[in-house]
């Protein structure tokens, strides 16, 4: 999802710098302190998620949502509590009050990225075709155990081989059903159907040992613990 944060406190928009960075199908593209350069930005680009302040000098982060017209979803961050209600009466996937831990950004994120994928529905394949040499190899889904992406090359870990394309990480990553597939580490992305054991460090996956960074290791615990549930 694309997405872009309006507050007028540069302090506020660096956490949701710093959360976004760690939830691997959100791109914050843009953040503003000045809500009506954010409204400029809006009439040019397309945009699937705002994170909202509610307070802000000017126009309200209600005021300025009530103005759009091509709405986008919304999560609206703010101190006071006393605007829930009207939040939801807008539709608001979430109302975050700050201070908020990454934990609960990343359940706001996850209702969007529900909401997000239920609006942009289509009957997605299940597999993905992956340029190596000048062939065109078609790889299933299921078939993956991870993948490990080194400079400008990507390599495709199977059970019986390794599928080594010329692509970056980024690129790759947007053609993979986020509901199976996380990223655990700046070069590591993991099937989450085939994890055989998760240590603190570490996960294994039909023997393959895959590091795990501290930087996404929070989120992976989060997100299997929903699975779960």
């Amino acid at each position: 999802m694309k997405a872009i944060a309006i507050d007028d406190e540069p302090v506020a928009l660096d956490i949701v710098r710093n959360h976004s960075a760690k939830v691997p199908f959100l791109n914050l593209v843009n953040t503003f302190t000045d809500a009506f350069k954010a409204l400029e930005y809006l009439h040019k680009e397309q945009i699937d998620l705002i994170f909202l302040d509610i307070k802000m000098p000017d126009i309200s982060g209600i005021e300025f949502f009530n103005s759009l017209n091509n709405k986008p979803l919304v999560i609206f961050t703010t101190a006071y509590s006393e605007h829930a209600v009207t939040s939801f009466e807008l539709d608001a996937v979430d109302y975050l009050l700050k201070p908020f831990s990454l934990a609960r950004f990343l359940k706001g994120c996850n209702k969007a990225h529900e909401l997000f994928k239920s609006r942009n529905a289509t009957e997605m394949p299940d597999y993905i075709f992956v340029k190596t040499g000048f062939e065109q190899l078609r790889i299933r889904f299921n078939d993956i155990l991870f993948i490990e992406a080194s400079g400008n090359y990507v390599s495709f870990v199977l059970e019986d081989k390794r599928v080594l394309s010329r692509a970056t990480f980024s690129e790759t990553t947007e053609y993979l059903p986020t509901d199976r597939f996380i990223r655990v580490h700046r070069s590591f992305m993991v099937n989450m159907t085939k994890i055989d054991k998760i240590e603190k460090h570490q996960i294994t996956i039909k023997e393959n040992k895959v590091p795990v960074s501290e930087a996404f290791a929070v989120n992976l615990s989060l997100v299997l613990l929903n699975k779960r549930r």
